[in-house]
């Protein structure tokens, strides 16, 4: 079993909001685990599989996770690290209201149809947000309470989420892609080392990602070393050693790709959340 550690940042009647580190040394299927109530598990360090009958999910800083009650998973860790991850419990009437009714089940119990969805940049700072503004105790209750619905209605939204699409060979070709492109965030991987890690040829996996994510290939890494900077920008007082550490090529290719995705480059995030 992998080492679990669970933290409770919030806990009221409308949400409920624990921190979430597994250190993953399960490298292959877990033993089988179940949910006690229908929640969203928003990835922000690290990725893992969860395996749900024959259907498999990678989890990552791109994704939310949909987990409902009574429903049997696994989980694996194909990529060394572990991962870290943000999960909020709606109170079933208020996610109700929140939740098309497209995505959700109908009758008995709150149950999402879909396992995952992709949530759009806003979202993953909406995380960092609430994140780093409850373990540093600087978000009041009122504040986390609204940013809480807010993050859940983007992530339902399908102006501002996207669930990909496509026969299961191609979602497994993708997310193999995907764990290789997590597997070292750093590494400025050209196309023709992503393709050979998967085994198609370069065109075929432009294609097939864009065609599953409805994002090129490159912007999904972008995203993803993007996500890893808010988690890490509590670490560190040099920005620019941050964006190097993170394949940036300079200071200013990395403030200038983090402004565009979030709308404030990372000191200006920083100082919003009081990190520094």
């Amino acid at each position: 079993m992998s080492r679990l550690s669970v933290q409770p940042l919030l806990d009221t009647e409308t949400v409920t909001i624990r921190d979430v580190v597994c250190g993953g040394e399960c490298k292959h299927k877990s033993l089988e685990e179940c949910a006690h109530a229908a929640h969203l598990v928003f990835p922000y360090r690290g990725v893992y599989v969860r395996h749900l009958g024959r259907n498999d999910a990678v989890a990552e800083a791109n994704q939310v996770l949909f987990f409902n009650g009574a429903e049997g998973y696994r989980v694996s860790h194909p990529v060394e690290g572990g991962d870290a991850c943000l999960s909020l419990t709606i109170a079933e009437p208020l996610l109700r209201e929140l939740a098309p009714k497209e995505q959700v089940h109908e009758g008995g119990a709150l149950a999402f149809r879909r396992q995952r969805r992709r949530i759009d940049p806003r979202a993953q700072a909406l995380v960092a947000v609430l994140r780093h503004g409850l373990n540093r105790r600087a978000a009041e209750t009122l504040e986390a309470e609204t940013l809480a619905l807010t993050l859940v209605r983007r992530a339902l939204g399908e102006r501002t989420s996207h669930a990909a699409g496509a026969s299961p060979g191609r979602q497994k070709l993708v997310d193999r892609a995907k764990l290789v492109l997590s597997g070292d965030l750093a590494r400025r991987w050209t196309l023709a080392e992503v393709a050979a890690e998967v085994g198609v040829s370069p065109v075929y996996l432009t294609q097939v990602f864009q065609l599953v994510e409805a994002m090129p290939l490159y912007r999904y890494q972008l995203r993803l070393r993007l996500a890893r900077a808010l988690d890490l920008l509590g670490e560190y007082d040099d920005l620019t050693a941050l964006g190097m550490d993170l394949g940036f090529s300079s200071h200013s290719h990395f403030s200038s790709a983090f402004r565009q995705a979030y709308g404030r480059t990372p000191a200006e995030f920083q100082r919003s959340v009081h990190l520094r």
